[in-house]
């Protein structure tokens, strides 16, 4: 018997054995192999990771092994409340959800669970019953890409920084209506993300289909984030066409209003170009893009102490929203900058060049 040795943290050591000419094998702590049903002749599947580690696990048993997860609910439960426990549900990633009530479920609470399945990526209805609606989850492990979704998030959330700013200018209320109506697609794209990557801490086989290191998978769900608050911040600015009614807007600080959202809208891209790209020197400059803005923003902000009533106010959100949308395109670049440094192999020199102000940090190639 190979001897055992116990280090602190609940690790479990084993001596590598060399059997015939070329074979190693090494044993399994009897616990974990109990514990989870295995029995001689089972099989293990092996998957390397970057840092050199190992990844065992048990292979996938059939489709009606999935595990199932029922929530009680009750018909007297708020819409909202009931929306974020389904998900919370969803995020967690069990296969099967069955929603069950105890008695019969009404009208109200079967066609929030209806439209909950519509709007999200993955569950579909599977069975339904007086007192139960279960869901499944059909996109299982063959997920979406992560980069991918994170683009496709992009390209929705800098039309409706666009769009919010044209219906703003012009009181459009059909245009406003357009772009709240669309923050709905990128939530679920975020929440899409987030069960994901949760799926990925929790089970090996989900990470390696996804392609990605852990820290990239960390990396990207903050991305899918920030994307979601710049697009929360573009339905506030949308939200001002009705709060504005008939008020008639100042060109000359619309004109303002709408340079600084298009530096917002640009930082953003490039923020986004230096995740892919790794490019630290790009990942500063919309850092410092940002600390400029902020000096403009003060400045409008002293035209607009000279406004008065819903216009004031109107064009308060506006401003604001803009300036948090480029803070977060600033909390973007500074993720990028961190990916990058993570990324890059442990020799990989560090250097500065000189830019307009302080040195930009770059990395050198080897």
């Amino acid at each position: 018997m190979p001897r055992v040795m116990r280090a602190s943290g609940g690790f479990h050591g084993r001596r590598i054995q060399k059997t015939g000419g070329s074979t190693f094998i090494v044993s399994l702590p009897k616990n974990w192999v109990t514990s989870r049903g295995l029995r001689p002749g089972d099989v293990l599947l092996f998957t390397p990771r970057p840092d050199g580690s190992l990844i065992v696990f048990a292979e996938e048993g059939a489709a009606s092994d999935s595990p199932r997860r029922v929530i009680s609910v009750t018909n007297e439960m708020a819409p909202d409340h009931l929306f974020r426990l389904l998900v919370a549900e969803y995020i967690a990633g069990a296969p099967l959800l069955e929603v069950r009530t105890n008695g019969r479920m009404n009208a109200r609470t079967r066609d929030l669970v209806r439209s909950f399945a519509q709007r999200m990526i993955g569950p579909e209805i599977l069975e339904e019953t007086s007192e139960t609606v279960v869901l499944q989850d059909v996109v299982g492990t063959n997920p979406l890409p992560i980069p991918s979704v994170i683009r496709r998030m992009h390209q929705m959330v800098r039309a409706m920084q666009a769009d919010a700013m044209t219906a703003f200018a012009n009181q459009d209320a059909s245009i406003a209506k357009d772009v709240v109506e669309r923050d709905w697609e990128v939530d679920r794209l975020h929440w899409f993300v987030q069960k994901q990557v949760t799926s990925a801490l929790r089970d090996a086989r989900m990470l390696s289909s996804l392609e990605l290191t852990l820290p990239e998978c960390a990396t990207y769900l903050l991305a899918s984030r920030v994307l979601e608050r710049i697009a929360d911040h573009a339905v506030r600015i949308a939200d001002t066409v009705e709060m504005l009614g008939r008020e008639r807007l100042p060109e000359p600080l619309v004109h303002e209003l709408e340079e600084l959202s298009t530096a917002a809208t640009l930082a953003l891209t490039n923020a986004l170009d230096s995740l892919d790209s790794k490019d630290i020197a790009s990942a500063n400059a919309v850092v410092d893009t940002a600390h400029r803005a902020g000096r403009e923003r003060s400045r409008i902000l002293r035209e607009l102490l000279t406004k008065r009533g819903r216009l004031a106010v109107a064009l308060g959100y506006v401003l604001e929203s803009i300036e948090r949308s480029l803070l977060y395109a600033s909390d973007l670049a500074e993720i990028a900058i961190n990916h990058a440094v993570e990324s890059a192999p442990a020799e990989t020199p560090i250097t500065f060049r000189r830019g307009e102000g302080k040195p930009v940090p770059t990395i050198s190639p080897a």
